[in-house]
C-alpha cells in the first residue's frame, strides 16, 4: 500500500471511529428532549386514551417527558404520515393499529407506506370487537337478532365507521357468514353510531369495548358477540358468546395497537424505546387502565411486530377482495 494510501485508509478509519463514538455518546444521552408520541386520531377516543396512559407511565422512567401529539384527520393518514416523515432520531414514535393494515387494500393513494414508512417498537395489545345492539328484544341476544333480521322484510341498517373501516368489514363479513342483507349505514365514528344503536335507529354496530363502555354501563346498547374464536376474560364481555359458538368460527378479527417509529431510527433507540415501553405495560397503573378500556396486554420484540403487521396486511387484502370491495 502507498504512502498515500495508507494515510488516506486511516483517515476513513479514523472518521468512521470518530462517527460511532459521536453517535454512542449521543445515544448513551438519549433522550435529551421531550419524545412526541402521535396518535393518528382526535383526543378522547380509545387509542388517545391507551397512548396517554403509556405516555405517562413512561415519562417517569424514560428520563424525558413523553408527549401526545393528536394529528386526526383523512381517516388516519395526516398523523400517520407526519409521523413517517419525521426525523429517525428517536424523539418521535406514533401509535398504528388495525386500520392501518386495513388501509391499502381500500385506498388507492397512501401518502405512506406502513411496512416500509417504519421500524416496529413492540405491540401493545389487542382487543376483540364487539357487536353492540339496542336494548329491545329482538337483541336480546345473538341468535334471536339473527332470526329476526332475517325475517323483516326490509333489511336492517348497519352502523358503521367509514367504507373501509374495520367495523364496516366486519359488518360486510357478518352480511355474508349469516346471508343476511344488511343497509351498511356509514356514520364519522363509533361514537355517533353507538348512540343511534341506543336510540333504535340502527340495528347494531361493531366497536370495541372501550368505545361502547358508558352507553354500555348505563344499559342504553347490549353486547351480542365478541369477534373472537372463544370468550374473553374481560369484565363486561364474560358473559357474551364468542364467534365459535355463534356459528360464525374464521371471521376473527382483533383490534390491536402498536407503537412504531420512522423507518431508519437507530436500532439502539429502537431498542431503547422497546424495553421502555414494554416495562410501561407491566406497570400496575397501566395495566388497570387497560383492563377498563378492555385491552389484553401483548409485548413483543420488533421482528415479531413486523411479521405480525406484513401478516394483517396480507389478510384484509384479501378480506376486501373477497367482500368485492376495491381500492378508492
Amino acid at each position: 500500500m502507498h504512502a498515500m494510501q495508507r494515510r488516506a485508509f486511516l483517515a476513513a478509519g479514523s472518521a468512521a471511529a470518530l462517527f460511532a463514538a459521536t453517535a454512542q455518546r449521543a445515544w448513551a444521552a438519549f433522550p435529551d428532549k421531550p419524545i412526541k408520541l402521535i396518535v393518528p386520531w382526535a383526543a378522547g377516543g380509545s387509542t388517545d386514551a391507551i397512548a396517554r396512559a403509556m405516555a405517562q407511565r413512561m415519562s417517569q422512567t424514560i428520563g424525558s417527558s413523553v408527549i401526545v401529539d393528536n394529528r386526526p384527520g383523512a381517516a388516519g393518514q395526516i398523523g400517520t404520515e407526519a409521523a413517517a416523515k419525521a426525523a429517525p432520531d428517536g424523539d418521535t414514535l406514533a401509535i398504528v393499529e388495525l386500520p392501518h393494515a386495513i388501509a391499502p387494500a381500500v385506498t388507492a393513494r397512501l401518502p405512506y407506506d406502513l411496512l416500509r414508512d417504519f421500524t416496529p417498537v413492540t405491540m401493545i395489545g389487542t382487543s376483540p370487537l364487539v357487536f353492540f345492539a339496542g336494548m329491545d328484544n329482538d337483541s336480546r341476544d345473538f341468535k334471536t337478532f339473527v332470526k329476526t333480521a332475517a325475517a323483516r322484510p326490509m333489511p336492517p341498517a348497519i352502523a358503521h365507521s367509514g367504507a373501509g373501516t374495520v367495523s364496516h368489514l366486519a359488518a360486510e363479513l357478518l352480511a355474508s357468514r349469516t346471508g343476511i342483507r344488511f343497509n351498511m349505514v356509514p356514520y364519522r365514528g363509533s361514537a355517533p353510531a353507538l348512540t343511534d344503536v341506543a336510540a333504535g335507529t340502527v340495528a347494531g354496530h361493531f366497536a370495541t369495548l372501550a368505545s361502547g363502555s358508558s352507553l354500555l354501563g348505563a344499559n342504553r346498547i347490549r353486547p351480542l358477540l365478541v369477534t373472537s374464536a372463544q370468550r374473553v376474560n374481560i369484565p363486561g364481555l364474560k358473559e357474551v358468546p364468542a364467534l365459535a359458538e355463534s356459528g360464525l368460527k374464521g371471521m376473527e378479527i382483533d383490534q390491536w395497537w402498536a407503537l412504531v417509529a420512522p423507518a431508519t431510527t437507530p436500532l439502539e433507540l429502537i431498542e431503547r424505546l422497546r424495553r421502555e415501553a414494554i416495562a410501561a405495560l407491566d406497570h400496575a397503573s397501566v395495566k388497570e387502565r387497560m383492563a377498563v378500556l378492555g385491552v389484553q396486554l401483548k409485548g413483543s420484540t420488533t421482528g415479531e411486530l413486523r411479521a405480525f403487521m406484513r401478516s394483517e396486511a396480507e389478510r384484509w387484502q384479501k378480506v376486501a377482495h373477497g367482500i368485492g370491495l376495491q381500492p378508492q
